[in-house]
């Protein structure tokens, strides 16, 4: 049997491989399968379509249904042009952090999971316990739809899912939810002087990215749900990151592409904003047409992330809630704006929870780091898990 690794020790082999979502993770999901392996557990891989990337899961004590769930994602995003103090591939410990990225998000949850899942089979425990890897979760949670799907057909299903975004160690119980939706606006170029014979897809574009800043005074002005009244802001934003198009100054842009994304609030259909928006799109599309047939709009939805809603009636919470709850003495109401991989168990049939730690300000940070006493605060969670396993 393979000599068992500290939480530490296991974040050190993880950080160093450089799993930005660009890059194939395989190489990291090799040494967790080899490692789980050498500890007497069978892994199980969920391939991407191109077969450069993998999600992970794995099972542990009796064959059965209702297992927790520790759920982690195994991309990072990239260090290009962040001014590091120190290799972000290597785990740097000083002045009481542990640096290095994707300590904080989430590679920090990842280890302590990968921990506690080798202690819960040498220990023995009455409840079962699994752990979910996914990949793509930075690029808009893209990995674990097929992940979740796989593990039911090779698992038995879990009850409680519990997944380990930075949240300082608190039970968060809900999130919105976010969708994608890629556009490229097709123009036809002309010399600028000659303005009103070409058509700008730069200027189309602007149209609809303006119309989102119209949806977000329009949201920002309504009075929100109660449910919504939770979030940081409580409406549904719309949002556009990065813009590009045109070839000079003085030609009428022939392309533009950008993605339009929403952050829905629980309580509204995601649905009904892409119905929204591509309504505004075809009335642009068609002044764009009747000067020239040839110009238009395509949409693609490149990612749909359901939220996380607050589970159970009267304030009871869920299963996963309760759980959180029970270990860390949490009692307080917690959301946040931000998508997970929480919402997309939550609508595979789970119960779900957001608990793990570090803070959600250092993710994707130069120089991220993860406390050690959130480290240890985690480990310290995991350590009530596995009491509570072994109990039934």
């Amino acid at each position: 049997m393979a000599a068992k690794l500290s939480p530490l020790e296991i974040l050190e082999r993880l950080i160093s491989f450089p799993t930005v979502s660009r890059e194939s993770n395989l190489p990291l999901v090799d040494w967790v399968e080899e490692y789980l392996k050498g500890h007497g557990i069978t892994a199980h891989r969920h391939y991407s379509e191109d077969n450069e990337k993998a999600a992970l899961f794995a099972h542990v004590g009796p064959w059965q249904e209702g297992a927790v769930v520790l759920s982690g994602h195994t991309d990072v995003v990239p260090v290009d042009g962040q001014p590091w103090a120190s290799d972000p591939f290597r785990l740097v410990e000083r002045d009481g952090r542990l640096y290095g990225r994707g300590t904080c998000d989430m590679k920090g949850f990842d280890a302590l999971a990968i921990w506690a899942l080798v202690e819960a089979h040498a220990r023995g425990v009455a409840r079962p316990l699994q752990l979910a890897l996914s990949y793509d979760e930075e690029v808009g949670c893209t990995g674990a739809p097929g992940m979740i799907e796989a593990m039911q057909t090779v698992l038995p299903k879990g009850s409680a899912v519990i997944v380990g975004e930075p949240s300082m160690m608190q039970a968060v119980t809900g999130h919105k939810g976010s969708i994608g939706i890629a556009t490229r606006v097709t123009g036809v170029e002309v010399h600028s002087s000659l303005l009103h014979q070409g058509v700008s897809a730069v200027m189309e574009a602007a149209r609809l990215i303006d119309w989102a800043n119209a949806v977000n005074a329009e949201n920002a002005a309504r009075p929100p749900s109660d449910l919504a009244a939770l979030f940081d802001p409580p409406w549904t934003t719309a949002h556009v990151g990065t813009v590009h198009g045109g070839t000079a100054e003085n030609i009428t842009a022939r392309d533009c592409r950008f993605v339009m994304t929403f952050r829905v609030v629980p309580g509204e259909d995601p649905e009904d904003w892409s119905l929204r928006y591509l309504q505004k799109v075809r009335a642009v599309e068609e002044g764009m047409k009747a000067v020239r047939p040839e110009a238009g709009i395509a949409l693609e939805q490149i990612f749909d992330v359901p939220p996380l809603v607050p589970e159970g009636q009267g304030g009871r919470g869920g299963e996963a809630e309760a759980l959180a709850r029970a270990i860390t003495g949490d009692n307080g109401v917690h959301v946040v704006s931000y998508g997970t991989e929480a919402g997309q168990f939550q609508h595979a049939g789970y119960s779900a929870v957001i608990c793990g730690p570090g803070d959600i300000a250092q993710a994707h940070q130069p120089d991220e780091y993860l406390t050690v006493a959130q480290f240890r605060a985690g480990q310290a969670f995991m350590e009530r898990l596995l009491e509570r396993l072994r109990a039934g």
